[in-house]
């Protein structure tokens, strides 16, 4: 949003790389962000453009799918607001399938002259949403599951170092600012283009013909 209804993608850009570099925080940075998207367009608004211009990234629908026939959790964990992912995914995958899908992500708070703002769920922590607090519990699990994570930008680098196996989203040409984040700090993850291409490499791991360390190793020997 904040590219296209907000201040514009060098002014986005900017926020980004001081959030790699830890000169501010994602809380504050995406909040500036939301503000000048608020500044001039409702909620509703905001709704509707991203219901209109948002399209699921390729092997999306078959990797949900599959998820579902195979009974794996399948959960959004986002810097997002509920009700804006709520409204793409229903527009996207219709109510039902969406309906199915648990998120946890970020609230709205509407205010009575049509202004909005993002109402964070950790509001203390600089990430604004500490997507780690959605992972950890399960470690504590007396039988934990294997926990795959998809992410790709600065908004998921509280989750980085927390999941089993993470899937980094990567576009030759593009920001990248989660693999720059993990190759940074020594993160392993598996850099992954499209759904179907990480398809494959969740099947292996969950099918038994490759452990999840395996899979690590092998994209970590890629990626030197």
């Amino acid at each position: 949003m904040t590219d296209n209804l907000g201040f514009g993608k060098a002014e986005r850009r900017k926020g980004n790389v001081k959030i790699l570099s830890g000169e501010t925080t994602f809380r504050d940075a995406f909040k500036l962000m939301l503000a000048s998207v608020s500044e001039k367009h409702s909620f509703e608004e905001c709704k509707e453009v991203l219901k209109k211009n948002i399209i699921l990234d390729p092997g999306f629908k078959e990797f949900f799918r599959w998820c579902k026939a195979n009974d794996i959790p399948f959960v959004i964990v986002s810097s997002g607001m509920t009700p804006l992912i709520r409204a793409v995914l229903s527009n996207l995958l219709g109510d039902e399938d969406a309906a199915t899908i648990d998120i946890i992500s970020n609230d709205v708070e509407v205010f009575p002259d049509g202004k909005w703002e993002i109402k964070y769920r950790h509001p203390t922590s600089g990430f604004g949403h500490d997507k780690s607090q959605a992972i950890l519990p399960y470690k504590l699990l007396s039988d934990p599951p294997t926990l795959f994570f998809f992410g790709d930008g600065v908004s998921d680098m509280s989750a980085a170092r927390h999941a089993d196996v993470l899937y980094v989203k990567t576009i030759e040409g593009n920001e990248n600012d989660l693999h720059a984040y993990c190759t940074r700090e020594g993160i392993k993850h598996v850099p992954f283009t499209d759904f179907s291409q990480a398809l494959e490499s969740v099947q292996s791991i969950v099918t038994g013909v490759r452990t999840k360390e395996e899979v690590l190793e092998a994209a970590a020997s890629l990626t030197v």
